[in-house]
């Protein structure tokens, strides 16, 4: 049985949206058994999301964040996870809003509240390619590069996103045997006004998510290095919501930061499960 009486919070970044549980003062348990993280996260017969994310105490930010997808792997990032819980946290009293540290799997990410919406720092990028060899081009795609951003991304520029079969196109290159951990497959396409449109086939979802905070990251520095931007790159997510990403460079790293939704659906607690 799922503990019965668990206070939770229903959270969108984008669309993207998480169960958050407090577990500052009382550890997920079983809550983060596989079984019930599926259970938690299922459209229709459970609250519904992307994933679950446990807000617990850190000894070196204000909080620790873990994340766990739809499928109950752990992943080391999550851009609007973060995003979520920089809100959260201010709104519990466990950060101020203008500069605190949360920390992730993939280090601690420094976090604050900018005219209403939160904003992170994204962990600095090392591994970002121009080209990716082992992966041809279809029909109607343009550019093919890499980016981790916490976690692995390709980042496809086609000629139309809504005409992409995000599915039948991104799981296939999702489990390419060239990239034995997997990865985050995003298409972008430049929309009739000028503005920049994306959709991601999310690893451990295994399906299209209406938005992908990390995977906006990469699209941005691929957009940068193939000159199709520069500065501040808005991004329209599969939701309508937009991302904005900021770069610096500094020599070959790259050091983002990602603004965007984060916003509290509801409040409940777990019962029939």
């Amino acid at each position: 049985m799922i503990p019965q009486g668990r206070a939770f919070y229903k959270m969108s970044g984008s669309g993207n949206d998480f169960v958050v549980i407090d577990a500052r003062t009382t550890p997920p348990g079983r809550l983060a058994e596989p079984q019930v993280v599926g259970r938690i996260c299922a459209h229709g017969t459970g609250v519904g999301a992307d994933g679950i994310v446990f807000v617990e105490p850190s000894e070196h930010a204000a909080v620790r964040l873990v994340y766990l997808n739809a499928a109950a792997s752990r992943a080391d990032f999550c851009g609007n996870a973060t995003l979520c819980v920089t809100r959260l946290a201010v709104e519990l009293g466990a950060a101020n809003g203008d500069s605190f540290g949360i920390e992730t799997d993939s280090g601690i990410v420094t976090a604050r509240m900018r005219d209403g919406l939160p904003e992170i720092d994204l962990p600095p990028v090392t591994d970002a390619n121009r080209t990716v060899s082992n992966v041809e081009p279809s029909i109607g795609e343009s550019r093919i590069g890499y980016a981790t951003v916490g976690v692995p991304h390709l980042v496809i520029m086609c000629r139309d996103v809504e005409t992409v079969d995000v599915v039948g196109r991104g799981r296939p290159l999702r489990h390419h045997p060239g990239f034995p951990k997997g990865l985050n497959v995003n298409f972008v396409s430049r929309r009739p006004d000028g503005r920049w449109r994306y959709r991601t086939y999310e690893r451990g979802v295994e399906a299209e998510t209406l938005a992908c905070g990390s995977g906006s990251a990469a699209v941005a520095i691929l957009l940068t290095e193939w000159s199709e931007a520069s500065g501040s790159v808005e991004l329209e997510t599969r939701s309508g919501k937009t991302l904005r990403v900021s770069l610096r460079r500094n020599g070959p790293v790259w050091h983002p930061s990602l603004a965007g939704e984060g916003r509290v659906v509801f409040e409940g607690h777990l019962a029939e499960l």
